[in-house]
C-alpha cells in the first residue's frame, strides 16, 4: 500500500490529531507569551525590545487557526439551513404527489414508449447471445418461474430487481416488508424479488425457502441468493450482502432487456409507498439521455415504533432525516441516498457492481461515490418524492430506566457504523486521483456485471483498438457479444468540489467542529484582557454568531419536519388501510408533549450521536478499517404472534 493510500485511509484521524495539534500549539504559545514575553522587553532596556508580534507566539500558525475556525463555522451555519430548504421542499412535493396519480402517468408514458422507438443511452458492439435464464447459484439459490401480468401497457415493462439483504432478520419483519411490496400495482407485472440471505446464519435458507413459498404468486419473480461468509477480502455486512446478490441477478437479464431494468437496494424494514417505484418508472421514461446515468434517492421518516423509543433515540434519528434530506431538494447535483435507493442495472454494470471490502460497510453513500466518479462526476441524481418509511433502532424491550439505557445503547451503535463511513472521504480522494490520471480517455467499454466478477483485468478499452480491425472480427465471432462502448462526458468539476464539500461537511465537522468550540473559548480565556496583534479577535466573534445562528436554525428544522411527519406517518396510514394491513401496524404521529421533550435535547443529542461517534470512529480507523456489524432491533405488526424459528417449524 502506497504512503497516499495508508493516509487516504485514515484521513479523518489524521485530520482530527492534526487540528488538535494545531489549536494546542496556538494556545500553548499564546500562554506562554503571556508568562514570559514581556520579561524579554525589559530584560535590557539598552537593547532592542521584543514584542509578542515579531518573536513570540504562534506566528502565521495563529492565523491559519483563525480562519480554519471561521470557515468550519460558516459551513456549520449553512447545514441547518439547507436542511430547512430540502424539508420544506420535500414536504410540499409530497403534498402535492397526494393529488396525483402517477400510476396513471406511467400508463400514458408507456404506450407513447411502444408506439416509438426503444430507449437507450448506449450501443451494444453486438448482441448476438441468447436470453438467459434464472440459474442456480453454488450457494443454493432457487429457479422460480416468473409471474407477469397480461396487461397491454406491460408487453415490455420496466423491471425492478429489489434486493432485500438481512441478516438474522426475524420472520415477521422480513414478511411484514413483503407484505407491503406485494400490496403495489406493479408488483405482479414488475418486481423481481431477491432475498439476500447470509450462508453463516443457521436455518437462513429455510427462512428464504419459506417466504418464497408464501410470496411465489404475489410477485413477477421472488428468489433468493445465500452469499458465503467466508469469501477473502469481503467484510460482513449489507454491502457484501447486496454485492453478492447483484451478481447473481445479473445473469437472469439477456442484453436487449438490461436498458430497462433498475436495481434496488431496501433495508430489511423498508416500507415503500405504492407510488415509489411508479415515480421511478416516470422519469426513467421522461428522461431517455440520462435514463442509465441515474441514481434514485428518496426521503426517509422514522414513522413507526417513535412513540415508544427513548426521546434521545427519537431526536437523533429526526437529525439522520435531515443529514440525508439535505441533499434531495429541487435543483440538488449532489444527493447522497440514505438506506433505499436505485439505479439502472446498465450503471451497476458500468461500475462493476458492490464493493464488498470493509471501506464499504456504508455501502449506499459508497455506492454513490464509486457512481459519481465512474462518471466524471456526471451522475444525474433524482429524488423519489416518496418517503420511506423506517424503524427506530430499539434496545432489548425493557422499561423504565433500564429501556432508555438500552435503546441509547443501540442507537449509538448504528451511530458509530454511520460515522463508519468516514472511510468514503479516503475512497473519494484516491478515486479523484484516478479520475485526473484517467481524464485523456475518451471511450470506455464494460461487459455484465455477472461477466467481470473475478475478473481482475483493466476494464478500460482504449479508443484506437475499439476502432481497429481485430476487435471488429472479435466482435463477428461472439468475443465482445456483450461488451457495451459508452463515450466518456469531460469531468464535472464544479459537482466534483460541492461532492468534497459534502463529504467533508458529513465525516469532518462533527469532530472539528467540537475541536474547535473547545479551542475557541480557552484561547479567548489565555488572551482575555490582551491586545489583539494578529486582528483575529474579528474571526472569533463571527464564529459565535454563526454558531448561534445554527444552532437556532436546527431548532427551527424540528418546528418544519412536524408537518412533514404528520404527512408521511398519514398518507402510509391511508395506504396500510386500503391495502388492508393497517391492522396491529405502528404510526407513530408526534404529540406536543413530546415536541416540547425533543426540543430540549436537541444540544445533548447532536454530540453524543455527532461528535462523539465521529471521533471514536476515525480513532479506531487509525489502527483498523474492520467493524464488527451488528442488526438492530425492528418493530413488526402487533398483532402477529411471534414467529417460530425454521426448527420449530420443521
Amino acid at each position: 500500500m502506497s504512503l497516499f493510500g495508508w493516509c487516504t485511509r485514515r484521513a479523518g484521524g489524521l485530520s482530527m490529531a492534526a487540528l488538535v495539534f494545531l489549536s494546542y500549539w496556538v494556545i500553548s504559545s499564546e500562554y506562554t507569551l503571556q508568562l514570559h514575553g514581556y520579561k524579554y522587553e525589559q530584560a535590557d532596556k539598552n537593547t532592542e525590545s521584543y514584542s509578542s508580534t515579531s518573536t513570540s507566539g504562534a506566528g502565521i500558525w495563529t492565523y491559519v487557526f483563525a480562519y480554519y475556525a471561521l470557515f468550519v463555522h460558516l459551513l456549520i451555519f449553512i447545514l441547518p439551513f439547507r436542511a430547512l430548504w430540502a424539508v420544506w421542499d420535500v414536504t410540499q412535493a409530497v403534498k402535492r404527489a397526494t393529488r396525483t396519480n402517477p400510476l396513471e402517468d406511467y400508463k400514458k408514458l408507456a404506450r407513447r414508449r411502444l408506439s416509438s422507438t426503444s430507449l437507450s443511452s448506449a450501443e451494444t458492439l453486438t448482441s448476438d447471445q441468447a436470453p438467459t435464464t434464472a440459474t442456480t447459484s453454488e450457494a443454493g439459490d432457487v429457479d422460480l418461474e416468473m409471474y407477469t401480468d397480461s396487461g397491454d401497457i406491460m408487453q415490455n415493462p420496466i423491471i425492478h430487481a429489489i434486493i432485500i439483504p438481512n441478516y438474522k432478520e426475524e420472520m415477521d419483519t422480513l414478511r411484514e416488508t413483503l407484505d407491503v411490496l406485494a400490496s403495489h400495482p406493479l408488483a405482479q407485472s414488475s418486481y423481481d424479488v431477491y432475498l439476500g440471505m447470509e450462508q453463516r446464519e443457521v436455518n437462513g435458507e429455510s427462512k428464504a425457502q419459506s417466504l418464497v413459498q408464501q410470496f411465489a404468486k404475489k410477485f413477477r419473480s421472488i428468489d433468493y441468493t445465500l452469499h458465503p461468509g467466508d469469501i477473502p477480502g469481503e467484510a460482513a455486512g449489507k454491502g457484501s450482502n447486496i454485492g453478492w446478490a447483484a451478481r447473481k441477478l445479473s445473469a437472469k437479464y439477456p442484453m436487449e432487456m438490461r436498458k430497462n431494468v433498475i436495481v434496488t437496494g431496501i433495508d430489511a424494514d423498508s416500507h415503500l409507498a405504492a407510488d415509489f417505484f411508479t415515480l421511478i418508472n416516470n422519469m426513467h421514461l421522461s428522461y431517455p439521455e440520462t435514463a442509465t446515468t441515474t441514481l434514485y434517492a428518496a426521503p426517509i421518516i422514522f414513522d413507526r415504533n417513535a412513540h415508544e423509543v427513548s426521546a434521545f433515540v427519537r431526536v437523533a434519528d429526526i437529525y439522520w432525516c435531515a443529514a440525508g434530506m439535505s441533499g434531495l431538494y429541487r435543483g440538488s447535483s449532489i444527493a447522497p441516498p440514505t438506506s433505499v435507493y436505485s439505479l439502472p442495472l446498465l450503471l451497476v454494470d458500468r461500475v462493476g457492481g458492490w464493493d464488498t471490502d470493509a471501506e464499504a460497510i456504508g455501502e449506499d453513500l459508497h455506492m454513490f461515490v464509486k457512481c459519481f466518479f465512474a462518471l466524471n462526476g456526471n451522475l444525474t441524481c433524482r429524488t423519489i418524492m416518496s418517503p420511506v418509511s423506517q424503524s427506530n433502532v430499539a434496545g432489548d424491550g425493557l422499561k423504565g430506566f433500564r429501556g432508555v439505557v438500552a435503546d441509547i445503547s443501540a442507537r449509538y451503535k448504528q451511530a458509530l457504523r454511520h460515522m463508519w463511513g468516514a472511510l468514503d472521504s479516503g475512497y473519494a480522494l484516491r478515486q479523484g486521483v484516478e479520475m485526473w490520471q484517467e481524464r485523456k480517455h475518451t471511450t470506455r467499454a464494460f461487459r455484465p456485471l455477472h461477466r467481470t466478477y473475478g475478473d481482475n483485468s483493466d476494464l478500460y478499452i482504449p479508443e484506437d483498438q475499439l476502432n481497429s480491425e481485430q476487435p471488429q472480427h472479435a466482435v463477428e465471432s461472439g468475443i465482445f457479444s456483450d461488451v457495451i462502448q459508452e463515450t466518456i462526458k469531460e469531468p464535472n468539476w464544479l459537482r466534483i468540489i460541492l461532492m468534497y464539500h459534502r463529504l467533508f461537511e458529513a465525516h469532518f465537522i462533527p469532530v472539528h467542529m467540537t475541536v474547535l468550540v473547545v479551542a475557541i473559548a480557552i484561547y479567548s480565556w489565555v488572551t482575555d484582557g490582551n491586545d489583539d496583534p494578529y486582528n483575529i479577535a474579528w474571526t472569533f466573534t463571527l464564529c459565535n454568531i454563526f454558531r448561534t445562528v445554527g444552532f437556532m436554525a436546527a431548532v427551527c428544522y424540528l418546528f418544519l419536519y412536524e408537518s412533514y411527519h404528520r404527512i408521511c406517518v398519514s398518507n402510509r396510514q391511508r395506504e396500510m388501510t386500503s391495502a388492508g394491513l393497517s391492522d396491529g401496524m405502528c404510526f407513530s404521529y408526534r404529540s406536543m408533549k413530546k415536541n416540547y421533550m425533543d426540543y430540549s435535547l436537541v444540544p445533548l443529542v447532536a454530540p453524543l450521536y455527532g461528535s462523539l461517534p465521529c471521533a471514536h470512529a476515525e480513532i479506531m480507523q487509525l489502527w483498523t478499517q474492520d467493524l464488527v456489524y451488528t442488526v438492530s432491533k425492528k418493530v413488526t405488526r402487533q398483532q402477529r404472534p411471534r414467529s417460530l424459528s425454521a426448527v420449530e417449524m420443521a
